[in-house]
């Protein structure tokens, strides 16, 4: 059965992310001997007050002499250390200006191929392409503007509003009176009487 999860993929240690290592495992080196000489100095001064008690005077002197140097030991330690952390902070540095070098260049490549795609003389036949079709479009504007009137624009503009606010007028009703149809006649007896006639004819015979 082959790996499940695949190999990792392993990121690439550079000469400055070693030196970096290195200067910061030098800097707590430096760190952890200045924690152990304050610590060694405070118990020396203990013990030299106790000398000072018990009447050893040069032995007190002689100790305290011991813990100047150890002190002086201190601030070069902490000059030290003060070195490699810029030291550390120039490196890092170096390497985001890398980075930064080779986006640029990776950009300016880009751009390259962009500009080799679309030359000067491309961009200057579209550019007066637009410049026709805008000075077309407003030449079409100005005609159709100059076959309408003043009248004209208000008529429109008037149809405009009605319609927004749904204010349509219906053609007005005439006010004459309308013509009077004459009654139809009753014609139903004389129907009658021509039905009847022949009834008697057959009676009759």
């Amino acid at each position: 059965m082959g790996n499940l999860f695949g190999k990792k993929k392993r990121t690439r240690v550079t000469e400055q992310d070693k030196a970096v290592l290195q200067l910061k495992q030098q800097r707590d080196k430096l760190r952890q001997y200045q924690k152990r000489i304050n610590l060694q100095l405070e118990k020396e001064r203990t013990v030299a007050k106790q000398l000072l008690k018990d009447g050893k005077k040069s032995k007190a002197l002689l100790l305290l002499k011991k813990k100047k140097y150890q002190e002086q030991l201190l601030d070069k330690t902490e000059n030290q250390i003060s070195n490699l952390e810029q030291m550390v902070q120039d490196l890092e540095f170096a390497q985001i200006e890398i980075k930064v070098l080779e986006g640029l260049k990776v950009g300016n490549e880009c751009l390259k191929k962009m500009h080799e795609m679309m030359s000067i003389e491309e961009v200057e036949r579209i550019m007066d392409e637009t410049q026709d079709a805008v000075e077309y479009q407003k030449q079409i504007d100005e005609m159709l503007a100059g076959t309408l009137t003043q009248e004209d624009e208000d008529d429109i503009l008037a149809e405009l509003e009605a319609i927004t606010q749904g204010d349509v007028e219906l053609p007005e009703v005439p006010s004459d009176e309308l013509p009077e149809v004459p009654a139809a006649k009753e014609d139903k007896p004389e129907r009658e009487n021509v039905t009847k006639k022949p009834e008697r004819e057959m009676l009759a015979v």
